[in-house]
C-alpha cells in the first residue's frame, strides 16, 4: 500500500499520475523528451540507461518497465537487456554505450562522481557532448523518478508478463498519451 492517498488500481508512478495529474503532465513530457526525443542515441538504448540507474537504485518497476520497453525497441531483445542490467561491460552492445553507461551509473551514485577519464573515454568512443548530455540527464532524471516511485511506496507487479504489455506500449506509444 502507497505511503499516501494514490489511484489503487495502477501500480507504480502510474498511480501517481493518475491521481496527482498537475505534476503528470511534465513529468511524463520530460520522459518523453528523455527517451524519444530528438536525440542520435536510438530509443532503445536511451531506454537502456533509464533501465540500468533503475536497476542500480533498486526500483523494480522502472527497471522492469523500461527494460522492457527497451526491449520491444528496434534494434533490441531481451538478452541485452538482461546483459546491461547484470554487467553491462559484457553486454552486446556498442563501446560508445557502454562508456556512456559508465557515466549514468557515476551519475546515479553523485553528480560529482563524474569523471573527467569517463566523458573522455565516452569521447574517444565516438560519444558526442549531445549524447554524454543526453546520459547524464537521464541517470539525473531517473534517479528521480526512481526516489519518486518508490519513496512513496507505490505497489509493483510480480507479473513479468505486466512489464512486458508496458514496455510494448510504452515503445510504440509512448508517454504522452491520454490516461
Amino acid at each position: 500500500m502507497a505511503h499516501i492517498s494514490v489511484a489503487e488500481k495502477y501500480a507504480g508512478i502510474s498511480s501517481l499520475l493518475a491521481h496527482y495529474t498537475d505534476s503528470a503532465k511534465p513529468l511524463m513530457l520530460l520522459a518523453e523528451t528523455l527517451l524519444r526525443g530528438e536525440s542520435t542515441l536510438t530509443q532503445g538504448e536511451r531506454e537502456l540507461i533509464a533501465s540500468y540507474v533503475s536497476t542500480r537504485n533498486e526500483c523494480v518497476y522502472c527497471a522492469s518497465s523500461h527494460g522492457a520497453a527497451a526491449k520491444h525497441s528496434p534494434g533490441m531483445n531481451a538478452e541485452i537487456v538482461s546483459a546491461v542490467q547484470c554487467d553491462y561491460q559484457n553486454a552486446e552492445i556498442s563501446d560508445k554505450l557502454k562508456t556512456l553507461l559508465t557515466i549514468a551509473g557515476q551519475v546515479q551514485i553523485s553528480g560529482k562522481a563524474v569523471t573527467p577519464d569517463a566523458v573522455a573515454n565516452a569521447r574517444a568512443a565516438g560519444a558526442t557532448d549531445r549524447e554524454i548530455h543526453d546520459a547524464v540527464l537521464i541517470a539525473a532524471a531517473f534517479c528521480m523518478y526512481n526516489r519518486y516511485v518508490d519513496g512513496l511506496g507505490t505497489w509493483e507487479p510480480g507479473n513479468p508478463e505486466v512489464y512486458d504489455q508496458m514496455g510494448i506500449v510504452l515503445a510504440e506509444k509512448g508517454y504522452i498519451r491520454e490516461r
